[in-house]
């Protein structure tokens, strides 16, 4: 597979739909081999369930079925990918290879769990769909990435998206959840972040593409969410656990979760003959992956020392599933057979390159040690003529630098060059205050120090091929490893990190129930409390009895600010983290949905109006009894009259379902709603003038309009 080194997503998604508008999607993670299942009825037009699934995993390439012109066939997956996701790569696939039957095959025999564990077993033929994306899906990837899965290798989730909270990709935009609407606030020179760059401190790849996961997709698993709030807790408690588990969570590569993908898939051994693709290249992206689990290995014995004593259930199971499996040390003894024991992984290119070329011990295999002898001579050759390039012509400031496409070359800040550089340096570029050079010797040697360099990785590839093997038998155990790790870092050096830099009891531990109130008391917004000092904390009570409040007072004084605060808090808690709050206690909601701004949609030809009715529908259309909405200013896109009335009935419709819902509002004719609902009550932000600045405040007046009525 390729080394893909950055945070990009990696996923691979198949789709399929039938006529009855069900969708079945399959998502293959080429970083980390895992695979995810979910079924569907799409319920909206637009396809708003799949754009939020195709939003989470952001795919870099869609696989569909061709689409029929017959009239009594469905296209709105294809559509909405041609439409929406023209940039990234489609392949379309024959419906031959969109086969339900293989799929289940494919499934039983790759994964990690048994079938009857992912619950396909019962209801095959009700997820036919998104098994027959998952065997195009893996066809594909097979066929283009020239691999083949290895057996029970891979780990399966099925319908993943819906045992998480569900937030729809608007939301997802309208509460700058992932990214900001702007750079910048207005009016300051502030910069302002999402709620995912306020969080993202983590120290792995893998841990932000966890914490990102957790944004977009909330627990709803009250268990869980408990577990690891009891982990944030003894962090918190316990200083000596925190600040150790920070150090030694630097000790593991922070390339660990891609490097399963190389132990998951195993080469064909026709692919490099037919293809005539880059040997080397591929021997030392795997020679690069042993090293990386060995360092890894290495690190765990000292991770088993901090988390020996601890109490919290989250932390006890990861020491006893972890730390005490015999497994990971039978792994590192079996690659301490053949990796030499002072090899580690490094980030510096020629040191990498050093430790790739001298993984192997010596006296294994006899072509490589005639290979790295040569990797040497012409290693300390290239410095001995750097050395006598200083002499010659008198740059003692010349440097030699190596990367890994070019190779080595010569840096010489132009400070030191009196006149024209000599005529023997060639492919001269300037570099800011530096001039990157090379020269007709370099180049030659740099040619056979490449060759030498991949003659061992090509060898030592020879020398660890019964050691993948062997390695691959235990792949699911280095699987739980990166989870486990990914896991630590988001706890640890997100959650924990952003709580112990806030003063003390300023966030708070969340309570749950599963039909209690949503009640927080001097809730602040996450984002904008740590870019102005003096925020006006607010408080919000929703109950069953009294499950919709109208927000309303003058514009700027912060009515939009209190609604995205809300959403936020909520789903802070849902991921398991402490709440900016004196105290919360919050109802696992299901799904959110949200309703703010007013700007028109020039690619789906819809107007200010038209989309904001194609908003509103949706949640009309999807609302459950556990959903949390939030609408900003319904009905402004139209005339007075009319938005008053599409107002006033979607209020009504809502508080029918006991639905908890927040909904702001310049209309005053909205708040007559509170003499006919006893479910009803009004929030009124207040604005004071003082030393001519705003002063803005909240005050509960749900006695208010009676009065003035």
């Amino acid at each position: 597979m390729e080394d893909d080194g950055g945070e990009s997503s990696s996923f691979v998604v198949g789709i399929i739909e039938n006529r009855a508008k069900e969708v079945g999607l399959a998502a293959f993670d080429l970083r980390s081999a895992s695979l995810h299942l979910s079924q569907y009825i799409e319920t909206s037009s637009s396809y708003q369930n799949t754009k939020t699934l195709l939003h989470f995993y952001d795919p870099i390439v869609i696989i569909i079925p061709p689409n029929k012109l017959a009239s009594n066939s469905t296209a709105g997956v294809t559509e909405l990918v041609d439409r929406f996701y023209g940039s990234v790569k489609q392949v379309m696939l024959a419906r031959g290879c969109f086969d339900d039957t293989k799929g289940a095959i494919l499934i039983k025999n790759l994964a990690a769990k048994e079938p009857s564990a992912l619950g396909l077993d019962t209801y095959y033929k009700q997820y036919y769909l998104c098994l027959a994306a998952a065997a195009a899906t893996l066809k594909w990837t097979e066929a283009e990435k020239g691999v083949v899965v290895t057996n029970h290798s891979l780990s399966v989730t099925f319908n993943g998206s819906f045992d998480h909270m569900n937030i729809d990709s608007t939301s997802i935009q309208n509460l700058e959840i992932i990214e900001p609407f702007h750079s910048t606030l207005l009016g300051t020179s502030n910069k302002k972040r999402s709620l995912f760059h306020m969080l993202k401190t983590t120290k792995t790849i893998g841990g932000s593409r966890l914490l990102r996961a957790n944004l977009l997709q909330p627990l709803k698993d009250i268990e869980t969410i408990n577990a690891r709030l009891d982990c944030l807790d003894e962090l918190m408690s316990n200083e000596q656990l925190f600040f150790g588990l920070c150090q030694i969570l630097r000790k593991f590569p922070k390339e660990t979760d891609r490097v399963l993908c190389h132990f998951c898939f195993k080469a064909k051994k026709v692919t490099a003959e037919a293809l005539a693709v880059d040997r080397a290249k591929k021997s030392q992206v795997l020679v690069s992956s042993v090293i990386l689990l060995k360092t890894a290995l290495d690190a765990l014995p000292l991770l088993s020392k901090v988390l020996k004593d601890v109490k919290s259930s989250l932390l006890s199971n990861i020491y006893k599933s972890v730390c005490e499996n015999e497994k990971y040390d039978l792994i590192r003894k079996r690659i301490g057979e053949v990796i030499d024991e002072d090899v580690l992984h490094a980030r510096v290119p020629f040191v990498a390159c050093t430790q790739q070329c001298f993984a192997v011990k010596a006296g294994i295999d006899g072509l490589l040690d005639i290979s790295r002898r040569a990797f040497c001579e012409t290693s300390e050759a290239i410095h001995n003529l750097a050395n006598n390039y200083r002499e010659d012509f008198k740059l003692p400031n010349l440097k030699l630098t190596y990367k890994n496409r070019q190779g080595f070359h010569f840096v010489i800040p132009q400070k030191n060059i009196q006149g024209k550089l000599p005529s023997k340096f060639i492919q001269v570029v300037k570099h800011g205050n530096n001039i990157r050079c090379s020269s007709l010797e370099l180049a030659s040697l740099n040619a056979r120090n490449k060759s030498a360099a991949a003659e061992c990785y090509t060898r030592t590839e020879v020398c660890l091929e019964e050691l993948m093997d062997d390695i691959r038998e235990n792949v699911s155990v280095l699987t739980l490893l990166a989870e486990v790790l990914c896991l630590l870092d988001m706890i640890v050096n997100s959650f924990a990190h952003m709580i112990s830099t806030k003063p003390v009891d300023r966030y708070t531990r969340p309570e749950f129930t599963e039909n209690g109130p949503l009640a927080i008391d001097s809730g602040r917004h996450p984002i904008l409390e740590s870019i102005h000092n003096d925020f006006v904390a607010n408080n919000i009570f929703l109950t069953e009895a009294s499950n919709m409040a109208i927000v309303m007072g003058p514009n700027m004084s912060g009515k939009s600010t209190y609604l995205q605060q809300v959403c936020l808090i909520v789903i802070l808690a849902q991921v398991g983290c402490y709440v900016p709050a004196r105290f919360s206690t919050v109802r696992v909601v299901d799904r959110m949905f949200t309703r703010m701004g007013a700007v028109d949609n020039l690619e789906s030809n819809s107007s200010t109006f038209m989309t904001e009715m194609k908003e509103t529908a949706f949640i009309m259309q999807n609302v459950s009894q556990r959903s949390l909405i939030v609408m900003d200013e319904l009905g402004r896109a139209t005339s007075s009259s009319d938005g008053f009335a599409i107002a006033w009935s979607c209020c009504e419709h809502l508080l029918s379902l006991k639905t908890y819902t927040v909904f702001a509002t310049h209309m005053e004719n909205i708040s007559e709603l509170v003499t006919m609902y006893p479910n009803v009550k009004i929030l009124h932000f207040d604005v004071e003038l003082k030393n001519n600045h705003l002063d803005f405040k909240v005050v509960s007046l749900h006695f208010f309009f009676l009065v003035l009525g």
